[in-house]
């Protein structure tokens, strides 16, 4: 029975379902630790938070899914554990922020170009206030009838080599690892292997060597337990975070986005134990700092 999902995403990022729609789910599917880990936000969490006070049994990690820059991809960076007072991470946030509220309107501008007459106004009323993303852009395009459902979008218009394409500023892998260090969270690698639900999401070139690297800034995990991952991936990434002793994480990745296939939470995840090995390693920093 799958009781742990690391990584869900609501209204605040580029989820469908609001904090309190997201936890009221995850609790009904046996859920008894979940991650909210929203994209350059945590202004979903207090919501959270909230709601899962009408759930004993089930537990809320803060987080946070940042977005890296590589030659050619990216790379995703979770932040479990994010201090979500820290208001010099919190500046941070907002202009992420604003960098993808400024690649939304030229990504609207160039689909407009392209003959299809999405307005930007209607994107900003889709996100509703959270962090403005593709899948907003996405939805848009459902609406008016481009496309039946949103990972068409990323197929034909705004993924990585779409037409509409517009890349926005983000940071290194390095440097987001960096960061969470610094407000204190754990870092640990999203998704890093080929997801077929999510068809821009390809693999992370020299993935042992670039985890090598990025445990030396801090990095203490990886996502292993993923979305759509088979068992021949599962396997394979399992190996390389005992090779590397990092621990393997991992969740569904939802976000209620409505297309097929999509993992639902309680589907995947990993064991509890990852969620016990994470709360040990985070005691482990807390002591080292407190000695150094």
């Amino acid at each position: 029975m799958i009781e742990v999902d690391l990584h869900l995403h609501t209204t605040f990022s580029d989820g469908t379902l609001t904090p309190t729609e997201l936890v009221n789910l995850c609790a009904s599917k046996g859920l008894k630790v979940i991650a909210i880990s929203d994209h350059d936000s945590t202004e979903g969490l207090p919501e959270a938070m909230a709601a899962a006070e009408a759930h004993p049994g089930l537990t809320i990690i803060p987080a946070i899914e940042l977005s890296t820059d590589v030659p050619g991809s990216e790379i995703h960076m979770l932040g479990y554990f994010v201090d979500t007072a820290d208001q010099g991470f919190q500046n941070t946030l907002e202009e992420f922020r604003k960098g993808r509220h400024n690649r939304g309107e030229l990504m609207v501008e160039k689909l407009n170009n392209l003959g299809l007459n999405i307005s930007w106004e209607r994107v900003q009323e889709i996100s509703d206030g959270g962090a403005i993303g593709r899948p907003h852009i996405a939805q848009a395009l459902v609406e008016a009838g481009y496309i039946e459902f949103p990972k068409q979008a990323f197929d034909q218009y705004i993924g990585r080599n779409g037409p509409a394409y517009v890349e926005r500023p983000k940071l290194t892998p390095q440097d987001a690892v960096g960061l969470l260090v610094k407000n204190g969270a754990l870092p640990v690698m999203a998704h890093p292997t080929y997801s077929q639900a999510k068809s821009d999401r390809d693999g992370v070139a020299g993935l042992l060597e670039t985890l090598q690297n990025l445990r030396d800034y801090g990095l203490v995990g990886m996502e292993v337990f993923y979305g759509d991952y088979t068992s021949d991936q599962v396997d394979y990434l399992k190996e390389i975070a005992d090779e590397l002793d990092i621990v393997p994480c991992g969740g569904s990745d939802y976000h209620a986005s409505g297309n097929p296939g999509e993992p639902q939470p309680g589907t995947v995840g990993p064991p509890m134990w990852t969620v016990e090995r994470l709360r040990t390693v985070r005691s482990e920093i807390s002591v080292g700092r407190s000695l150094s």
